[in-house]
């Protein structure tokens, strides 16, 4: 691995280089002001891969999702290995950005700051470079597997328009593995294979008290105030033991083995590590559990969002009219979306006061089912090898606490899925001062440098 290491080090201003002029591209997911940014984007993507080699390259989807496919299918009888990852990007608010502004990445201190560069932009181009270092010291004209990029352009919007995108494109996308690029290791010093993700479902609850904003003067006591009743509900979402409350939520959710619990126990952990690197302040949630086990092993909630009466200016001294919760559900095996939307309707019209009308939303049609793949699995074994060739240490096993398409490529492509991403927990995702490790990238890249050709000679099957 000497010669890799020697190869992308030399190319490590490029590399560097090449993350900062995507970055600058504002591909934010979901805003329609930004639809010329994604397409932009999405064009840049097809261009590097061109550059890397990939013969055939594409661009699909609608002009407001731009999904990005290449092939590179030149070695015959070998695997054929998908790999999926997103070029979207989150919003980003300019003023709380402290390092640079959001779109004008900056290098500090060995790190590339700037929205998208550790998620997944840096990802993705850990991936090109992997290729790169692959064929630049095998002396090889192809990759020594065969390889097909899906990079879609909607993943922080909900992955809306990926089922129908796979659907319409089932006959290119035959693979005999598929490599998730969209996740996060342990530490830098410490790697880890991720071995499953926490599925997700989204819901919005909008309570409605007077029929408009009323002056409290003419109407405080009688009147429902909807964001009082919206936060006795939201106050009952969590009992004393940090679980979730509502009925039957528990039914379906597997408990981590003892071997998965040893797995996240051997891996170096310290409440003041966590803290230091999450800013997260304080440590709670489910009682019972360590902190790991929580985080990619057991479900949870989050209210995300709460607005209502006047949060900004001057208040008016109404009764708000309407109060809204963005509630965000982590699911594990084996729970699902449909049951878990089924038991949130129920808890809600059971709980909520009579004084107030209400509208729940869920968003079953991007929910995210949960995955896991056995830890003894070939391609996790042939991952773990890799990893410690790119890293230069044994790797040990995690999970992700967040989500992704994972479990939908598996059921729709019938293959399995690992997942190797280069982001860390202290990469600040989808907030301020996103930043990715310019050394971490580097060593996901090497690490996938040796995974081409430790494929190659693996028993995962025949393109």
């Amino acid at each position: 691995m000497s010669s890799v290491s020697d190869f992308l080090d030399t190319h490590r201003s490029r590399l560097v280089d090449e993350l900062i002029g995507w970055v600058r591209l504002r591909s934010v997911a979901g805003l329609p002001e930004h639809e010329i940014d994604l397409r932009r984007s999405a064009n840049w993507l097809a261009g590097a891969l061109r550059d890397v080699g990939f013969p055939i390259t594409d661009v699909w989807g609608p002009p407001d999702a731009p999904a990005v496919y290449a092939e590179w299918c030149a070695a015959p009888g070998a695997p054929t290995v998908l790999i999926y990852s997103h070029h979207d990007v989150r919003a980003a608010k300019d003023d709380e950005w402290e390092e640079t502004p959001p779109f004008e990445p900056t290098v500090r201190d060995g790190r590339v700051y700037g929205r998208g560069a550790s998620d997944a932009k840096g990802q993705v181009l850990a991936l090109l470079w992997g290729i790169r270092a692959h064929l630049a010291t095998t002396g090889r004209d192809a990759p020594a597997v065969n390889l097909k990029f899906l990079v879609e352009g909607e993943e922080e919007a909900g992955s809306g328009n990926f089922e129908a995108l796979i659907e319409e494109h089932r006959a290119r996308l035959d693979a005999d593995l598929v490599v998730f690029s969209d996740t996060m290791l342990w530490r830098a010093d410490h790697p880890a294979v991720c071995t499953s993700v926490r599925g997700m479902v989204m819901a919005e609850l909008r309570v409605f008290g007077p029929l408009r904003d009323i002056h409290a003067g003419a109407v405080s006591g009688p009147a429902p105030n909807p964001i009082i009743a919206l936060s006795e509900l939201i106050g009952k979402l969590l009992d004393d033991k940090g679980r979730i409350t509502l009925p039957g939520f528990y039914d379906d959710v597997i408990d981590p083995e003892e071997q998965v619990r040893a797995a996240y126990a051997a891996l170096p952990y310290s409440d003041e590590d966590w803290l230091d690197r999450t800013e997260s302040r304080t440590i709670g949630g489910e009682r019972g559990f360590t902190t790991l086990e929580q985080l990619w092993a057991r479900p949870a909630v989050e209210v995300i969002g709460m607005i209502g009466g006047d949060p900004i200016g001057v208040p008016r001294s109404v009764v708000p009219a309407e109060a809204t919760a963005t509630l965000s559900f982590r699911t594990v095996p084996d729970q699902t979306v449909a049951a878990v939307s089924d038991r949130l309707r129920r808890w809600v019209a059971e709980g909520l006061s009579d004084d107030v009308e209400y509208e729940l939303t869920i968003s079953a049609e991007t929910g995210q089912e949960p995955y896991r793949i056995a830890d003894d699995h070939p391609a996790v074994r042939v991952l773990a090898d890799a990893m410690e060739d790119g890293f230069g240490s044994r790797p040990g096993r995690m999970g992700n606490a967040g989500g992704g398409p994972v479990e939908l490529l598996e059921r729709m492509l019938g293959v399995p899925v690992v997942l190797f991403g280069t982001g860390l927990p202290e990469d600040r995702w989808h907030d301020s001062d996103e930043r990715a490790s310019i050394d971490v990238l580097l060593a996901g890249a090497a690490t996938l440098a040796s995974l081409w050709t430790r494929l190659e000679s693996s028993d995962l099957g025949r393109g």
